[in-house]
């Protein structure tokens, strides 16, 4: 099997693992108990809260649990917007985002919020000037994700951040899923960030949101004692214990596991370009992520006959139903490169033995597929012929 979805989600690391099934079979208590049992689990919580904190430079405080990005992302922007609405209900957000923000900021245009979408640069960065612009004294939110995670574009963070800053109404929110165990992030002009534990070698089922202590947010889930008032629910000890130690685990030797993914990126880079594919993502992407089209083939006919050969690829983000890849329409105004583009994503794990099969494999399949693309569309012209 060769893996190359790694941006949908990461196997687990087995160190990971083997902390999750300690935790579960040792700590047993609710930690929401007051008895021994309950303040031995609620006591390795905090420790694991403790943890997380410091490696990523914030306050135990700031960290709430949630079963994954997709919810954090919805507590963050529904939970702002619904608390501050009386500030304003302007939004500012791009194409390029996540499916679990754009659709709870479509929910929330129904409840009578504006959502604006700012420009993007010929690089799929933001034009911040254009986010000037737009920036208006009824701003209470900005949305944008640090990185792309169809394109792997990296957004200039701490400079949206400022700008944000400047407007005291407004706050400003990034979805760092694509960054989180990837890049190291200052959090100095960040008001709330989402991310899960699967895309960095953590287990499935929890997710993070980081949110700034000095700013309130109206709760998505209500009842049941939980590590915050902002979301409720038991605690998933064992899910939160497995988490420090996979974000922990990530951040070792990070430069060494992010150049090894670079030269596999470049590698990539120069053999999809020698076969004359069209790459979408940009040159300073994010190295993990490497999105192209192939012309006349459908993204899911060509996911298929990848997963054929056990080699295995995304079409756009794990989680969009849209048959059209929005953000890189977005970036390229082309449509035809939007409706034909796959995700290719790496890990310091892939091998280049393993890239040398899956660009062999590419190359053939799609000889072979344009191939019966052309027969289909000659018979079809014949057809036309036949029935004048």
């Amino acid at each position: 099997m060769i893996y190359l979805d790694y941006s949908a989600t990461t196997p687990v690391n087995e160190e990971v693992l083997k902390s999750y099934v300690e935790t579960t079979k040792k700590i047993i208590g609710n930690p929401n108990s007051l008895h021994k049992l309950g303040v031995e689990a609620k006591s390795l919580i905090d420790a694991a809260t403790k943890q997380i904190a410091n490696i990523l430079g914030i306050k135990p405080s700031e960290v709430i649990y949630t079963s994954g990005a997709s919810e954090a992302n919805n507590t963050a922007i529904k939970g702002i917007c619904l608390k501050y609405q009386t500030r304003g209900k302007h939004i500012i957000t791009t194409k390029l985002e996540h499916s679990s923000v754009l659709e709870p900021l479509n929910y929330l245009t129904k409840q009578g919020f504006e959502v604006e979408y700012v420009k993007i640069k010929n690089d799929g960065k933001v034009d911040l000037e254009d986010l000037e612009n737009k920036m208006r004294p009824d701003t209470i939110l900005v949305t944008i994700a640090s990185i792309s995670s169809e394109l792997g574009i990296i957004q200039p963070i701490n400079e949206i951040g400022k700008i944000v800053k400047k407007y005291p109404k407004a706050f400003f929110h990034t979805d760092i899923t694509q960054s989180i165990g990837k890049e190291k992030i200052d959090f100095t002009n960040i008001d709330l960030a989402s991310f899960s534990a699967q895309k960095f070698y953590g287990m499935k089922g929890i997710g993070v949101l980081v949110k700034k202590e000095n700013i309130a947010i109206e709760p998505l889930i209500h009842g049941g004692k939980s590590t915050t008032p902002d979301r409720s629910g038991t605690p998933a000890t064992a899910l939160i214990v497995s988490t420090a130690k996979a974000l922990r685990l990530a951040y070792q030797d990070l430069d060494k596991k992010q150049q090894k993914v670079k030269e596999q990126n470049n590698y990539l880079r120069e053999q999809l370009e020698k076969n004359n594919f069209t790459i979408n993502s940009p040159k300073d992407a994010i190295p993990n992520i490497l999105n192209i089209s192939i012309d006349q083939i459908k993204p899911e006919t060509m996911l298929h006959a990848l997963e054929e050969k056990e080699i295995y690829i995304s079409t756009k983000t794990a989680c969009s139903t849209n048959d059209t890849s929005d953000a890189v329409l977005a970036l390229t105004d082309n449509i035809d490169l939007a409706r034909h583009s796959i995700r290719i994503s790496i890990s310091y794990l892939t091998t280049k033995e393993e890239l040398d099969i899956f660009l062999k494999e590419l190359v053939k399949i799609r000889k072979e597929l344009s191939s019966l693309y052309e027969k289909r569309l000659s018979l079809r012209k014949k057809l036309i012929v036949f029935k004048m």
